[in-house]
This record gives structure tokens, sequence and C-alpha cells, in this order.
């Protein structure tokens, strides 16, 4: 499936790891991925980790990479935020360490107290933000400081589940001051521009597990996308979006990039991929049973899972503005992938 393009744009949280726990099967994708010359971006909304500290925890669920192989939205946000102001100028920080060495690196003086007089306000996720930290942010804004954020995700994955991401925080802000923030992170072009900056490549495929970030900051820039399974949005979040969130492959997990890609083609009722078919009916999205496994030797049950997850995909971008129930197709897919 990566062939064709010169760097894989990978998100972290929900595609690589899940908090502490790797995503099955990760580690194994990408260590081939690496083998084969293909070359890598780790890309993450989460800016409270520096670089360093990403590779760290990227060692730790088994993945190999280098500080130059991580791109932040702290980074992203950071060079925003120096192209508009001087070097040396103060800015308040609403946020953790990697957001602060992202803005030290930047040439720009850390505050934290609004009484300080910033030139600015940087809002990213920090796990220890507290209520003093947004009351100051609140005071800076209110008083017609320009506000940068990181990202807007409103969720964080975690191993327990989804815990408040930055855009909640965001929200907050958002709610006291009536403003709203300039910011870096995906969906905005700002955080993939910086990627391809710092990694290289200008043909990049994005591979994500959110559409209102991944899938759909790969569509602002142009890019193709694999939406993978494993995270925060499933199958029926597909089939409600609109099409600049719709991916151009939709996959189990990094499993697919090492096969082929996914082709869909329309015959009469059906939407084929692969050996499987799917059609509309009623509203549905029904499967049709798959082949007999013995019937041409090229039995293959997460290829067959694929097949299905893209041809339903065909199947809701043909429904126009039609929301289609695809629970069947996801319940097909669940069987297949164990």
């Amino acid at each position: 499936m990566v062939a064709e393009y010169d760097v894989v744009m990978l998100d972290l949280d929900g595609v690589v790891y899940l908090g502490a726990e790797p995503v099955v099967h990760a580690a194994d994708v990408l260590d081939d991925l690496r083998s084969q010359g293909v070359r890598l971006a780790f890309v993450t909304n989460n800016a409270s980790r520096p670089p360093d500290d990403v590779v760290k925890r990227l060692a730790s669920v088994g993945v190999d990479a280098a500080v130059e192989d991580v791109v932040t939205s702290a980074q992203a946000v950071a060079r925003l935020v120096a192209e508009q102001l001087p070097t040396g100028a103060s800015v308040l920080l609403i946020g953790g360490d990697g957001l602060r060495q992202a803005l030290v690196r930047s040439g720009l003086q850390v505050v934290t107290d609004a009484r300080s007089r910033p030139e600015a306000v940087v809002q990213g996720f920090s796990d220890e933000l507290d209520w003093a930290a947004l009351a100051e942010g609140a005071y800076a804004i209110r008083g017609g400081v320009p506000w940068f954020a990181s990202n807007t995700d409103l969720t964080l994955p975690t191993a327990r589940g989804h815990a408040p991401g930055n855009g909640a925080f965001v929200a907050a802000l958002e709610a006291a001051t009536g403003e709203r923030p300039v910011v870096a992170g995906k969906p905005e072009p700002a955080l993939f521009h910086e990627t391809m900056l710092r990694v290289g490549g200008t043909k990049p495929i994005v591979v994500g597990d959110r559409l209102d970030t991944d899938i759909e900051g790969a569509n602002r820039i142009g890019a193709d996308s694999a939406f993978v399974l494993t995270g925060v949005s499933d199958l029926a979040g597909i089939a409600k979006a609109g099409p600049n969130l719709r991916p151009t492959y939709v996959v189990p997990d990094l499993r697919a990039l090492m096969r082929r890609a996914p082709r869909v083609f329309r015959d009469d009722e059906w939407y084929v991929c692969g050996r499987m078919r799917v059609r509309v009916d009623d509203g549905r999205v029904v499967p049709a049973d798959a082949p007999d496994a013995s019937s041409d030797g090229s039995y293959d049950a997460y290829d067959d899972a694929t097949g299905v997850l893209q041809a339903a995909l065909a199947a809701c971008e043909g429904a126009d503005n039609d929301v289609l129930d695809v629970s069947a197709a996801a319940s097909a897919v669940g069987d297949l992938v164990r």
C-alpha cells in the first residue's frame, strides 16, 4: 500500500500505542517497513512530551525511532508563534515540558503569569494542567493577547478509555474568554508542513485513527490516508462523516500497510473489493457470504476483512447524504480479524 508514497506519517495514540500499551502488530509492521527503506514520520498532536521522550515511549512498546523521526504539534505551534513574534518575545505557557522546550528552542521566552505581560498565550496538553494555569491564560487572552493552541483533540485515547484531551481545555478557555485560538495541530496544515520540513518527503500517506484530525487533515493538504480501527473512530463514524472526513483506505490495523492497496469496483448492485462484496439494502450495508476458502486457493481472512471495509467505504460514499447502517459489515470484519 505504501509503495507509491515517499513518507508515511503515522499518528501515535490509537495507532502505535494506547496509553502505555502497544497496539497489536504495530511494532512488527513498522520494523518491516523500515527494513524495506520506507521513510517513517511519527506525527502527534500531543504536545506534552518532547521528541526524545516520545522516542523512549516508542521504544517501550518495541518501536525503534530516532528523535529526527518525531514531529509534535508543540514544534508546529512554536514555529507559528516564532514567525509572528520577535526573537526573545515572552509567551505565556499553558502546557507541559514538550511545549516549553519547543518554544525555547524557537527563541521565545516562557512565562507562566499574565502579569509578566506576555506577547502571546500558547496552550498544549499536560496531564498536570490545573485551574490556576487556565486562569492565567484567561486573564491574558481577555487582555487582548493573541492565543495559539497546539491542537484541539477533545479526547485522548488511553488503555482505560478516552480521557479529556487538549481540546477540552481549549474549550474551557473559549467559554471563559469568547475567543478562539490559532491552531497548529491536525487537522490544520501546519503540523503536516512541519513534518515535511523536518523529515522530508513530498507525497505522504497519513495513517491515523481519528477522522476529525488525521483524515480531515490529510484531505486538507491533498494527501491520501489510511484509517485504522485501533483507536478512537470506527466504521460507524465513517458512515456519518462528510466527504472531508473520509479516508482513501479503511483497514483493520497497520498490517494493511504491508499488503496490496485494496481497490473497489462496482458490479451492478455490488461494491466489490478482492473476494468480498457488499450492497446497500434498505439503508444497510450488507456483506455477501465469503467465497468458500478452498474455492480459489487465495483465502486470507485479513485481506477479506480489509475488502469488506473498503467496499463499505465505497458504499457510504455512494450514498451521498444518507447515513447507512454499517453494523453488519463491522460484525463481519470482527469475525474475520480476531
